[in-house]
């Protein structure tokens, strides 16, 4: 099944994670870094250790600290291993080299590295988005951190960040990653906004998004999920190709080929997901 809802849980706060992992979200993401303080960081890391010693009922990633930092490093050596773990999600990445890093290190203690996702927060780190995106097989995915990306730009307007969002999208496409997950929408009560940002988000080439609070998650999956005309289209689009393979035009002026026929079916795909 394809994630769209990601949910953020800070790792010093077990009771909480434990609620998220039973509110729907398709990913819960326990956050080691910006959501815990200083001195809460031991405390926050063997709590999450302590939920990833068995599997729980859903993924679970853990955005753990600055890889190549003490605490970063004390996060992999703790939690690299660990049955329960689904992914690392590694922050303020900034070059291939780092994922790479990451990557042998855990390598060197499990069999094989876990799935790793880089968040591009800097300009450094978006400007060398593809190199990031093909660094390593065991990198499945790559993402904005646009809070970070915002204060560093000095950007005032949500359409200043229209650039770095469709880098990372032709970056992961690029890379035959999936397409990013949307960054979150700060304001957990703004449910009208966050389905305007999502809409755009999703018109950009993102797909799924990461949430705040688990009131924010059934916006994001009505958002992202294809509307019952996408749905029609895209069954007449795999309809024809059924019929006649090749390129085609159809009744309703829509030129059909083999690019056409690939996202239809990945649309129809999405749909099943929702049904």
């Amino acid at each position: 099944m394809t994630p769209l809802t990601w949910l953020y849980v800070p790792g010093d706060r077990p009771e909480v994670v434990a609620k998220a992992v039973a509110c729907g979200a398709d990913v819960v993401i326990v956050d080691l870094e910006d959501a815990v303080a200083p001195h809460r960081k031991e405390y926050a890391r063997a709590a999450t250790a302590e939920l990833l010693a068995d599997p729980p009922p859903v993924p679970v990633h853990v955005r753990v600290n600055a890889p190549r930092t003490p605490l970063g490093g004390a996060d992999l050596a703790a939690l690299a291993a660990l049955p329960g773990l689904s992914g690392l999600r590694l922050p303020k990445v900034t070059s291939a080299g780092e994922i790479v890093d990451v990557a042998e290190r855990s390598a060197a203690t499990i069999d094989g590295a876990p799935p790793l996702y880089a968040l591009l927060e800097t300009a450094l780190g978006v400007e060398r988005a593809y190199a990031i995106a093909t660094s390593h097989p065991a990198l499945r995915g790559i993402a904005l951190g646009e809070a970070d990306l915002r204060a560093e730009l000095g950007v005032r307007d949500d359409a200043g960040l229209d650039w770095p969002r469709s880098r990372v999208v032709l970056a992961a496409r690029a890379a035959s990653l999936p397409p990013p997950v949307q960054s979150v929408h700060p304001d957990i009560r703004d449910l009208d906004g966050l389905a305007r940002s999502c809409a755009h988000g999703r018109a950009l080439g993102f797909l799924g998004r990461t949430a705040l609070h688990p009131r924010q998650l059934p916006v994001i999956e009505v958002a992202y999920l294809p509307t019952a005309r996408e749905i029609d289209q895209a069954e007449a689009v795999v309809r024809a190709a059924a019929v006649e393979p090749g390129a085609q035009a159809l009744p309703d002026g829509r030129f059909v080929d083999a690019a056409v026929v690939a996202a239809a079916r990945r649309t129809l795909s999405l749909a099943r997901r929702g049904g």
